[in-house]
Parts: C-alpha cells; structure tokens; sequence
C-alpha cells in the first residue's frame, strides 16, 4: 500500500487538493487512479482486496478461479492512499469512518455500489474468509443433483450456464415470476436466442410463477428439499441460490440533511454526475439514479465523467463533461463457450464472439488497472 497522503508535494510545492474516494469497487478503483497524479486522493474501503465480482459464478463452479478474484490494491496508487475503513456519515468536504477519525476532503466521491446474494457478490470483508465460502459452497454444489435458482434475470441464466458446463450431470431449473427473461428487457430475439441455448444446456425455465413457499433450508446448502410453484409445479431439488436481490449501499447518507437520497437508496444526480444540490460531491455505479442498468463497465464510464470533472475544477475550468445515460447493452455468458451480447450498434452476436470477449472475465484487465504486478493464477 502507498504512503500516507500528507496533500504536500515533497518539493515544497502548494497543497494538492484532497479527494475522498468511499469505495473500492469498480467505479472507485477509476476514479481514485485517474486523479492520483493531480490530488491527494484517499480511497475508504472495508475489504482486504479489491474482489472481481465479475468472475465470482465462475469461481464457484471452478474452483482455480477463486484465488483470481481478489486482486491488491497496494499497486492502484502512486501518490495516494488505501484506507481500510468503512465510511459511517459522509457531508460535504467531510467523511465519517468507523474506526473514529473522519477525512477531510476538497472533493467526495460516493462509489460504495450495492450488494446481491452471496455468490454472486462476496459479502465479507477478508479475503481468507471469502475464498473459504467459496471453497464451501463449491463442495456444497458439487454434492447436488438438481440446482434451484429463483431469478431469471443476468446473474440467474450465468449461473445457470456456468453449472451446466462444469457439471452436465447436474439438473437445474429456474424460477422467475416474471414473464420472460431478463425481466423483458432487450429485444425479442435475444431473448430467443438465451432461451435458445439455455434449452440446448437442458436448463428448465419457469416463468410467471414463484414458490408457494421459501425454500426450507438456507441457501446455497446441500439438504434435499421439495417446493411446489404457484403454477402447481412441484420441484425437487439438493441446493438453491437467491438469484435477485440487489440493495444500493448508502446507509451512511441516511438522514434528512442528504435530500438527493432517494427512498430506494440511490442517489440523484445532475448530468455532471455531481449529487444534486452539491458541487463538490459526485457519485458513481450502482449508487447513482440514472436510468440505465447496474453493470460494472457503466461505473467505469461514470469513473472517467467524475475524474475528469474534478480535474475540470482543480484547474479551474468552467466547462464540465456531461454523462449521458447508455442504452441497455449486455455480455451474458452462458458457460466459457456460450451465450449472448447485444448493443445498440452491433445489435445481437451469437456464442462464438461473446466467449471472445468475455473468456477471461476481464481479470487481466482489472488487474493491469489495479497495478498487480504478479500474474494471476
């Protein structure tokens, strides 16, 4: 991890201005990177490492994979720091930590994400900790013959994907009260082509139907159940995952002096990506209300629209870069060699050229972004 940030250049030179990064996911790691040489910045984050949540499904089914997922954050920075901490409160030019002294700032960025069901998203904070829930619930999976996954939105039909390709014994069935997959966004013939292949996997998609009842055991835990859909389908199944569930993190703006958070959690925002009614609070990924889906590579665009606003300010321009929202657009694996993606330029590209672009799950990537000199395993 660098050094302390002291905001004094060590030549004698004026004060750098101070930015506060609170979090340390994929739109913080960017924002934090592209300032380091113009502020003093500081990133505030819980975790132990940076955890490659894209790549999390695979590493349940491949075990080789989990030691990847978590990449140090001792090479982002050059000039800056790593503050493992959580953030309590955060104000205008103030943020709050749980371990007692607050960090002043000349610039806040709020990039604390959200949190999804474990595994899709790792929920504890230390890195032997996560790898052994993943060792766990791999040897857990492994014991089961029939999968149950409630959700057929992206994380749901991965997860489904990845199963069936590391173990082709394995029965699994989707269950989803909405109408159709991915909750009907995209085009009809995506949507056809997932449904496509996911029926060439031998995956069982119930669709406008739940569970009578939960599930009686908790979830992702070998213990052979039995559950009956609203539609009257009775299903059998060893292990089940909850496949839904996302909650923004941002708790630590609850309270009435914060009017930009919404009741839901996220926070508006102007097209300048700046919190509403702040000038020197921005926001990023999943935090933020704008009307686009929660994908990793759109906090990384809201990373570079941030950066380059505060560099904007701390040179004293007027002119600020203005976001705007994208269009639904999606990479969705379905196993290494299958499924979907779609843009609005390119429109749908089949198996061969979504295994191409997402083969690695961008680990090499983000590990060349966060600094990681040694290779991954």
């Amino acid at each position: 991890m660098s050094s302390p940030v002291t905001g004094i250049d060590p030549a004698g030179a004026a004060p750098k201005p101070s930015v506060v990064v609170v979090g340390g996911g994929y739109g913080g790691i960017q924002v934090a990177r592209n300032l380091d040489d113009i502020a003093a910045v500081t990133l505030v984050e819980p975790r132990e490492t940076f955890v490659h949540n894209v790549a999390a499904l695979r590493a349940v089914v491949a075990p080789e994979w989990v030691e990847r997922l978590f990449i140090p954050y001792d090479g982002l920075l050059t000039h800056g720091r790593v503050v493992r901490d959580r953030a309590v409160a955060v104000y205008p030019g103030r943020v709050e930590l749980a371990s007692g002294p607050g960090l002043t700032a000349d610039y806040v960025v709020l990039a604390t994400g959200s949190t999804y069901p474990f595994p899709a998203k790792v929920d504890v904070t230390d890195r032997a900790t996560a790898a052994a829930r993943f060792d766990a619930v791999h040897d857990q999976l492994r014991r089961a013959s029939h999968v149950l996954l409630l959700g057929a939105g992206a994380v749901g039909l991965e997860f489904a994907g990845e199963i069936r390709a590391a173990r082709p014994g394995t029965e699994v069935t989707i269950v989803d009260p909405a109408p159709d997959l991915l909750s009907g966004r995209f085009p009809d013939e995506l949507r056809a082509e997932v449904r496509a292949q996911l029926d060439k996997l031998g995956v069982q998609v119930l669709l406008g139907t739940t569970l009578t009842a939960p599930p009686p055991t908790e979830p992702g835990q070998f213990r052979p159940f039995s559950v009956t859909t609203t539609s009257g389908v009775p299903l059998a199944a060893d292990i089940w995952f909850a496949c839904y569930g996302l909650t923004v993190n941002t708790d630590y703006l609850a309270s009435e002096r914060h009017a930009a958070r919404r009741p839901n959690g996220q926070v508006a925002v102007t097209n300048h990506l700046r919190v509403v009614g702040q000038d020197r609070v921005f926001a990023v990924g999943d935090v933020t209300d704008l009307a686009e889906m929660k994908q990793a590579y759109l906090a990384g665009l809201h990373a570079d629209v941030v950066a380059a606003n505060i560099r904007a300010l701390i040179e004293g321009r007027d002119e600020l870069t203005t976001y705007e929202p994208h269009a639904d657009e999606i990479v969705l694996p379905l196993g290494p060699e299958g499924g979907v993606t779609y843009g609005a330029e390119d429109g749908l590209l089949g198996p061969e050229v979504t295994a191409q672009i997402k083969g690695d799950l961008f680990i090499d990537m983000f590990r060349e972004r966060l600094g990681a000199t040694s290779p991954a395993r």
